[in-house]
């Protein structure tokens, strides 16, 4: 019995442990037989075997595919059976994707966020209507509200003005208009309202018992 031991050490490593150790050595089995017939019958095997184990993805789009790339992966594509679909090679299974791109639109001033400089971006480009100028105040404000987020000290509205002239490359200039943004205070308030509201939201959804 001591001679039959086997150790995890001394097996071959799990391509696709979700398996398990028996798929695996069915599959390496598989590839040793010489009959390309007899292959294909138990190839076939373990593919009904696979899909049993996630019965829930039956109706996926792609589901049979996916297995058959799966046992050739767990072959080390060294299977050479008569598949329904064509054999994939390590190079296309294992190829890595292209690096997503951070979008990087403001990174100067991050605490306002991109969608603030999406915004600005829009707005710059409209015509002089009162519209307009409606949407300019309240990104101000919104800006100035994300500045006193990030810095708990107050903040000149002039700082404000000259970060939305900068962030629109020019094309928005409050600073000779004389504008009055929100206090500091009052911006601190509202989100403070919210914050509790939120909380007492959640509070009662706890404390709310089911009928």
């Amino acid at each position: 019995m001591i001679h039959n031991l086997e150790y995890n050490s001394d097996r071959s490593k799990l391509i696709i442990p979700e398996y398990g150790r028996h798929i695996q050595k069915m599959i390496e089995q598989t590839v040793e037989v010489e009959d390309k017939e007899q292959r294909n019958k138990m190839a076939q095997a373990i593919i009904d075997v696979m899909g049993n184990l996630s019965p829930h993805l039956r109706d996926v789009p792609d589901f049979q595919e996916k297995l058959w790339d799966q046992l050739y992966m767990m072959s080390n594509y060294q299977l050479e059976v008569d598949s329904p679909f064509p054999k994939p090679t390590a190079e296309e299974i294992e190829a890595k994707p292209d690096p997503l791109a951070y979008p990087e639109n403001n990174p100067k001033y991050r605490f306002y966020g991109n969608n603030i400089k999406r915004m600005i971006d829009e707005v710059s480009n409209w015509e002089d209507s009162p519209k307009k100028e409606g949407l300019i105040l309240t990104i101000a404000n919104h800006m100035k509200k994300s500045y006193l987020n990030w810095n708990k000290d107050a903040v000149e509205d002039k700082v404000i003005f000259d970060h939305l002239y900068e962030l629109s490359n020019g094309k928005i200039d409050l600073n000779p208009k004389e504008e009055d943004l929100s206090s500091a205070s009052d911006l601190v308030r509202n989100r403070s309202k919210h914050q509790n509201r939120g909380r007492r939201s959640k509070r009662h959804s706890r404390g709310r018992k089911r009928n």
